[in-house]
């Protein structure tokens, strides 16, 4: 392995090349060993693959990553093209390397020739990896040679979705539509605000669109915390699909609500908003220190409890929102890497937990009162049917359909039962960037008597 010094001594002659052996190494961690990407690239990490990189170029890993788990298949497709025999099992991280440099080649602003260049420097840095550095260079020159044809025969959901996904997305929503999903996940996420109030103003003063949902949406690239209006706290940054189950709880000032899994707190931050009393409960102790940061940016408040909510006891609510873990396989475009990480197998456990989140609400709410139940997925069993089988198991409850106008009047993502289910394809625009949503189910239910 070459030494911490050697490495330094060449990222002060190669600058660059310190980001991309970072990206490399996070691309290693999140496929092989199937950590998340937010985890990998906080600055609490272990270890940290951004120690000693500058802000720039920490944005430049980020880049380099997401556009690479994002165009996974493509990218692998085109190098296993240009690799006969395949790339050599006793130097795997060339591989990573490769995937890095082929990314900056086809989908991002980076001159070719120092794409290819620090890459081949890369792979000279390692003993094992040494005598394959002119296998390399020329694999990438190829690859620049060929990109318009590389990008012509790219197919979103035949290479970058893996199969599983794929053939369920096929399954519950159609060939047409699950190209729609592949297609629009390929593209750089929106940057959606909730507004607490004069949502023209700040549009005037933000630039954007406001959506027919009432978020503000925008095509800056300013990093948040730079955005006019920040430390004052009248805006938070919420995908536009994500900030509609709250507003379905018709909660007005006194109202009693619990939000179990908090945290980061968009959610909450809307109920608190509107005058709500709001108890934000969150296992993670660490999580709801987020929340806690976010409010005191809005200057609203809440109580925060650290529990699992399926243990609490003799607590009642006159509504309660349920935001539990879910594959999340609806903000794939928001969060790439799930896209990897996420198996089959994890459906099946993270529905049980939901189920039994959503026996509990049924427990804490008084009657009268209301539920909503929200998960990012678009996997039916994280919704549709998860909805099916409580209220089988719950004769008490009952579903309060969702109205139109509750939603935008967006069409085609109120089902006949009046839950909503919002496809990354929905709200198209001209401009890809201002166009989609999260993959977003909501249920509301009331509890009869």
């Amino acid at each position: 392995m070459v030494s911490a010094e050697t490495q330094r001594r060449e990222a002060e002659r190669h600058p660059g090349l310190l980001a991309r052996t970072a990206a490399a190494a996070l691309l290693n961690d999140i496929i092989t060993n199937g950590h998340a990407l937010d985890e990998r690239l906080s600055s609490t990490a272990v270890p940290n693959r951004l120690a000693g990189i500058d802000a720039r170029d920490r944005a430049l890993v980020r880049s380099i990553v997401t556009v690479s788990l994002r165009r996974l298949g493509t990218i692998r497709h085109a190098i296993n093209k240009l690799v006969e025999r395949g790339l050599p099992r006793q130097a795997a991280q060339i591989e990573w390397t490769l995937i890095v440099a082929a990314a900056q080649i086809l989908f991002l602003d980076v001159p070719d020739h120092a794409a290819v260049d620090l890459a081949v420097r890369i792979v000279r840095l390692e003993t094992k990896t040494a005598p394959y550095a002119s296998l390399v260079n020329a694999v990438l020159r190829n690859i620049a040679r060929e990109r318009d044809a590389i990008l012509a025969a790219s197919d979103p959901l035949e290479q970058d979705t893996p199969h599983w996904l794929a053939a369920r997305w096929r399954k519950t929503y159609g060939d047409a539509a699950a190209q729609a999903i592949a297609a629009i996940n390929c593209e750089e996420p929106t940057l959606d605000l909730t507004v607490r109030s004069d949502i023209e103003s700040w549009q005037q003063k933000l630039g954007g669109v406001v959506l027919p949902t009432g978020s503000l949406r925008l095509e800056t690239h300013v990093p948040i915390s730079e955005l006019e209006g920040f430390d004052l706290g009248q805006w938070w940054v919420q995908d536009a699909a994500a900030a509609l189950p709250a507003r379905l709880l018709r909660v007005k000032p006194g109202t009693k609500v619990a939000d179990f899994c908090a945290a980061p707190g968009g959610k909450a931050a809307q109920l608190a908003a509107l005058g709500a009393d709001v108890t934000a409960i969150d296992r993670s102790a660490e999580r709801l220190k987020m929340l806690a940061a976010n409010f005191e940016r809005l200057h609203l408040r809440a109580e925060m409890i650290v529990a699992d909510v399926t243990g609490l006891k003799a607590l009642t609510f006159d509504a309660i929102l349920i935001d539990p873990p879910c594959t999340g396989t609806g903000t794939i475009r928001r969060h790439p890497d799930i896209a990897w990480i996420k198996k089959a197998s994890d459906i099946t456990s993270l529905a049980a937990m939901q189920s039994r989140m959503l026996d509990k609400a049924a427990e804490m709410v008084r009657p009268g009162g209301l539920i909503v139940f929200c998960t990012c997925s678009i996997e039916p069993e994280e919704g549709e049917m998860q909805i099916q089988a409580f209220l089988r198991r719950n004769p008490d409850m009952a579903r309060l359909p969702i109205e139109p106008d509750e939603v935008g009047g967006l069409p085609g993502i109120l089902n006949e039962f009046g839950e909503m289910r919002t496809l990354p394809s929905h709200l198209p625009a001209e401009n890809p960037r201002l166009a989609g949503l999260d993959g977003f189910f909501a249920a509301r239910l009331i509890r009869r008597g």
